[in-house]
């Protein structure tokens, strides 16, 4: 037995606790929480081989906000006493895992700053850069949950179709505008019955934590697909999570107001607990920070996103992941897409001394980010990593 100790204002203290899945040379993958620097076995700790001796926290998340409450409870009373010898690993000594099963995955698009930035781009005559239904619900499309990577995954260059203002004809091969999307996502912990709903005030019942998340994105297979049924092969060759699920329960110090919305959403989007979240995204780009993203910018919550998601009683599952769509502010420096960062290519960003505009085999893009916790702390979410490595055509 040993006491460990944390300190205060550690990024990961008891503040914090997110969830994660790890595995050492001797032993299969397993749930766990990282306190500071350390890797606590959560079937250790607690005793509870069904729950936690597994390769992923579909188990634990199935058995609802009762137990996600009495859990994190039962945690830092453990790691406030002694802790087992054998539930304590170091950080640099696991091999982290894709925490979830994911079951399912819908993109949202929920920054008014990245849909206008984009509008402005593409449809630069239009009176208006977003388009009509916009302020009215959270637009989105279903992605594929197959294609979901744990950070430090390498990510292969894709190949498609793509048409560009040149090509007399549409061409194959590799995408010359492969590009990222600093985003939030969002793991359901507990699903709806098909046919039924989850209201706006029944949302934090069903979401289980949040990760940092890369929707990779082909901007140039993207722009051919997309019309008029939307993204699919742009999109659905990669996305990039973070190991370390950060549990809503740690997020109550992080609540903002989402700006304000007008015109008002309808009924099923209003009232509850439809706050925003006060998180500070950083993007780098082969070591240099070249953007700071702040979620609370957002135009839809959470919980608007998860109740028009289920509105026409399509069934959530344990397991399922949404995400917020790019994360953009009002400045340049906190554009989350380098689409944006770039205009489109038109203004190149320098990054370690070299003019770039899209990705280059071999870049590595790392999203982290923080939050406010109570008593002055701040939270982490760990990173989500991935480099790029040339297309196998």
């Amino acid at each position: 037995m040993r006491t460990l100790s944390v300190p205060d204002e550690h990024l990961f203290g008891l503040h914090n606790l997110p969830y994660g899945v790890y595995s050492t040379a001797d032993s299969a993958p397993r749930v766990a929480v990282r306190y500071g620097d350390h890797v606590i076995d959560l079937a250790v700790l607690l005793g509870d081989e069904d729950t936690f001796a597994r390769g992923s926290l579909n188990t634990f998340m199935a058995q609802g906000h009762d137990r996600w409450v009495a859990v994190r409870e039962a945690i830092t009373r453990a790691l406030r006493s002694e802790v087992p010898d054998e539930a304590v690993h170091a950080l640099a000594e696991v091999t982290l895992h894709l925490p979830v099963e994911v079951a399912d995955y819908v993109d949202f698009y929920a920054s008014e700053h990245h849909a206008s930035n984009l509008g402005r781009l593409f449809r630069p005559d239009n009176p208006s850069p977003l388009m009509p239904n916009w302020k009215h619900l959270p637009v989105g499309y279903h992605g594929r949950a197959s294609s979901i990577v744990v950070s430090g995954t390498d990510i292969v260059r894709p190949s498609g179709q793509r048409k560009g203002p040149q090509d007399e004809a549409p061409v194959f091969g590799p995408s010359t505008r492969l590009d990222i999307e600093a985003e939030v996502g969002f793991v359901v912990g507990t699903g709806n019955t098909m046919g039924d709903q989850i209201g706006v005030g029944q949302a934090e019942e069903h979401l289980f934590g949040v990760v940092l998340f890369n929707d990779w994105s082909a901007r140039d297979i993207q722009a051919w697909e997309y019309v008029p049924l939307g993204p699919n092969l742009g999109k659905s060759f990669a996305s990039t999570i973070s190991p370390w699920v950060v549990p809503m329960l740690a997020l109550e110090g992080a609540r903002v107001d989402t700006p304000t919305q007008d015109p008002r959403p309808m009924e099923y989007l209003r009232g509850g607990p439809s706050a925003g979240l006060d998180i500070d995204l950083e993007v780098s780009w082969n070591g240099q920070v070249v953007s700071r993203p702040p979620y609370r910018e957002m135009y839809w919550s959470p919980a608007q996103m998860l109740a028009h998601l289920t509105v026409n009683g399509a069934p959530a599952r344990t397991g399922d992941v949404f995400a917020s769509g790019t994360v953009s502010g009002p400045a340049k420096e906190q554009r989350g897409a380098f689409i944006e960062l770039t205009w489109g290519g038109a203004e190149p960003v320098t990054v370690a001394g070299e003019e770039r505009t899209f990705l280059q085999d071999g870049d590595e893009v790392v999203l982290s980010a923080t939050a406010p916790a109570p008593g002055g702390k701040r939270l982490g979410f760990g990173e989500a990593r991935g480099t790029i490595l040339p297309s196998r055509d």
